[in-house]
């Protein structure tokens, strides 16, 4: 009888071999956890095992000398095992308390921020950016360097009311996610077509499919085939320039960045809710982007000043009301926050009750 064929390992591989062997032990079996310090988690098991887990500020997009240090530090002040977080960040595990406080002091000389638990602002998740993505409109990982730069002390204490989560997607696809606050690229003109280009690049069943509004067609142009885009359905998304180049979208001068707020995945306390526009037409301007940076910081103020503990950003938000957030955040209200989509109308305010 003929060998079974070995399986071809591709995706994630089973990450039980690579868990703490305490963890391992005493999996589903955590009796509660403490929060001794920022960056540092205390879990103890109903068995009495304890272990100690030192989190750290890494960047998402990591340099294979940055992973080997990292690695060294574990295996010299750790016990040789390391987890990374869904924003990115490395935890160290560790059985005793002795060795917290010298692996602390060993992250930080390296230049690793030791923080981001619990009511902190974690680590900023983001897409790929110019590095790997064909689509960006700006660099998702740059404006994350940047905020976090002037947001560092927000990482290092645990000072806000609740948990702050911040995403970054470099256009309006949004593959970033949803956040408390989400800084979006937004195109504001339609895609300027080459249509030179078009009948010898592009597929153009495949492009006119992929339009999300059905605002391309098919067209004939100096008598070759082409495209066509209605801009008056147009979202400016910029969903049509991966499988056709000759669309371009990006502009120095139109491609801006937009500010939402109140997104929530998680069914925890609420449903989960869509992030609403508050600031847009802010200027895409690397390397540093500090008008996107001074709004962020003006929202994370003003929620820090006047939220409850525990009250997240859509929490505040909706106990204060929307006219009041403008006010305190100061921000204009114009007639583009408005919602205009067909399915909104579910959303909006239909009694008399209105917060002022």
């Amino acid at each position: 009888m003929a060998e079974m064929r070995e399986p071809i390992e591709s995706g994630c591989p089973d990450p039980w071999q690579y868990m703490h062997p305490l963890m391992r032990k005493n999996f589903g079996q955590w009796k509660y956890h403490e929060h001794p310090r920022p960056g540092v988690l205390l879990h103890v098991a109903y068995s009495g095992d304890k272990i100690w887990t030192v989190k750290a500020g890494t960047q998402r997009i990591l340099d294979v000398f940055t992973l080997r240090k990292l690695c060294d530090i574990g295996d010299e002040f750790a016990e040789g095992y390391v987890h990374f977080t869904l924003r990115s960040n490395i935890e160290y595990m560790v059985t005793e308390e002795a060795k917290v406080q010298p692996l602390i002091d060993a992250l930080e000389g390296a230049g690793f921020v030791v923080g981001g638990t619990q009511n902190s602002v974690a680590m900023i998740s983001h897409t790929q950016g110019w590095l790997h993505c064909d689509i960006p409109g700006t660099d998702a990982s740059g404006v994350v360097k940047a905020m976090m730069d002037e947001l560092i002390d927000e990482f290092r204490n645990a000072n806000m009311p609740n948990r702050v989560h911040i995403t970054t997607s470099c256009c309006q696809i949004n593959c970033g996610g949803q956040g408390d606050i989400a800084i979006n690229v937004q195109h504001t003109k339609p895609p300027k077509i080459n249509h030179d280009l078009v009948a010898n690049v592009c597929e153009r069943p495949s492009v006119v499919a992929r339009c999300p509004v059905a605002a391309i067609r098919p067209a004939m142009v100096n008598g070759k085939p082409s495209l066509e885009v209605d801009e008056r359905k147009c979202i400016c998304c910029g969903a049509c320039y991966p499988p056709c180049p000759p669309m371009q979208i990006n502009d120095a001068e139109h491609t801006k960045l937009a500010i939402w707020v109140g997104g929530n995945h998680s069914n925890a306390r609420g449903k989960p809710t869509f992030q609403k526009l508050v600031a847009a037409g802010i200027p895409n301007n690397p390397p540093r982007w500090p008008e996107a940076t001074a709004i962020v910081k003006r929202i994370l103020k003003a929620y820090k000043e006047g939220a409850r503990d525990w009250e997240r950003v859509n929490e505040w938000i909706e106990r204060i009301g929307w006219p009041r957030f403008f006010e305190e955040v100061e921000l204009p209200f114009t007639k583009y926050h408005i919602d205009t989509w067909r399915g909104a109308r579910a959303s909006f305010n239909s009694s008399s009750y209105i917060r002022f």
